[in-house]
């Protein structure tokens, strides 16, 4: 039953869009006249052991709605990764406070969270909704045709690549921006997206569902180079060689490992450099450039797409209503999912919190070329509504030369 109190709880990566499910699931929640309280667990699930939590009921629709507008995790997040003793610490408290339903907003990192919390109040017959509410710029929820904050950075990628795009043909040289995505692709092929003319970049694009070789990287980049006098590209953080090691620990003498012990990729802008001097070292190249995005893409303000902004707060809505009416089997528990129909419309579903749980999603193999080293049209097609209105246009000016005098 959707009774009792309601805690809400936001984990790993901000999104710009993320504070609109959280906005969505709390206003929806209040509709409720059996539900007792909301709260927020600041900074996710170490807010939840930490007990250290927000009574959302208490605060104005306006504000709610002026969060919702803001990007970035507004009750604060958290790089924790709950094992089955963290979890069982989670259910304690939720048991203590009468929490009924527990709603995250996370990836597949915070379903399996959910999914073992869920295990914990089957075990002690205490009755209490577990739901899942998408988020990650990463795009590599299963099940889902895309995940709330993946169109909005995607957006921002594609945008500052057609800005880079105008810079590079102004002052020709390589340039190279590295763009986050370990496993998945999804955001460094948005790059695509801001390509108009024949000859804009990013001419090539590595994401990490291929193998990576040095070789034929500098071999495409001479390639690109000598046709167009320039040559763009995009290259994902986790592109790797056929054994699967990362490319940075070809590359760099001293590899840096993040707190549960990955090799840090995109971070300290590493890689880029050290494809930029592979460039510089093998060719006879000497303007080379590189940029690591980083945080930027994932709560830029004002790129957000209007449609990642209304999907991120129904999906919101739509946890608080299954948790209250269930889905059409009567299910209370699992994770919101979203589901493409027709050119461009959406539609919502309650799928089991183990199908998404722990699992990476991939680019499909129609969305990557041939030769690995760019996207697809299909993927374009896929992309292209996700971003939204109002993306800004970019012209050049029709070459109308002057006969030359002296020099003919």
């Amino acid at each position: 039953m959707f009774e009792g109190k309601v805690l809400i709880a936001q984990g790993g990566g901000p999104t710009a869009v993320i504070n609109e499910s959280l906005v969505g699931a709390v206003i929806e929640s209040r509709k409720c006249p059996a539900i007792d309280r909301v709260y927020g667990a600041y900074h996710g699930v170490r807010g939840v052991i930490n007990e250290d939590f927000i009574d959302l009921t208490r605060e104005t629709t306006h504000n709610l709605e002026m969060i919702g507008d803001t990007p970035a995790a507004a009750l604060g997040s958290t790089r924790d990764k709950p094992d089955p003793a963290y979890c069982h610490e989670i259910f304690k408290v939720c048991q203590a406070h009468d929490i009924r339903t527990f709603f995250y907003i996370g990836g597949n990192d915070s379903s399996d969270t959910l999914r073992i919390v869920r295990e914990e109040s089957l075990a002690a017959n205490y009755d209490l909704n577990c739901i899942h509410i998408p988020k990650t710029i990463d795009n590599d929820l299963m099940v889902n045709d895309h995940t709330p904050g993946y169109p909005s950075a995607a957006r921002f990628v594609a945008l500052a690549f057609a800005g880079a795009n105008l810079d590079n043909k102004a002052l020709p040289g390589v340039y190279i921006a590295v763009v986050m995505g370990r496993h998945a692709g999804f955001l460094t092929a948005a790059s695509a997206l801001g390509r108009k003319y024949e000859d804009d970049g990013p001419h090539l694009i590595y994401v990490p569902e291929r193998v990576f070789s040095l070789d034929q990287f500098v071999r495409d980049v001479q390639n690109v180079y000598k046709k167009h006098g320039r040559c763009m590209v995009a290259v994902s953080e986790g592109i790797h060689d056929a054994s699967g090691q990362p490319i940075i620990t070809q590359l760099a003498k001293n590899v840096e490992r993040d707190a549960h012990g990955n090799v840090q990729l995109s971070g300290s802008g590493a890689l880029g450099d050290l494809l930029s001097d592979h460039i510089k070292a093998n060719t006879t190249i000497t303007r080379v450039r590189a940029d690591t995005f980083g945080y930027l893409q994932r709560s830029f303000l004002g790129v957000v797409s209007d449609v990642d902004r209304r999907e991120a707060r129904e999906v919101g809505e739509k946890a608080a209503q299954y948790a209250r009416y269930g889905d059409s089997t009567g299910h209370r528990t699992g994770s919101v999912t979203i589901h493409r129909t027709g050119f461009y419309s959406v539609e919502y579903h309650l799928r089991a919190l183990d199908e998404i749980a722990g699992k990476t999603k991939v680019m499909a193999d129609e969305f990557i070329n041939a030769e690995s080293n760019n996207v697809t049209d299909e993927f374009i097609y896929y992309l292209r509504p996700l971003l939204g209105t109002g993306i800004p246009e970019v012209s050049r000016l029709r070459l109308n030369k002057v006969k030359k005098i002296l020099t003919e």
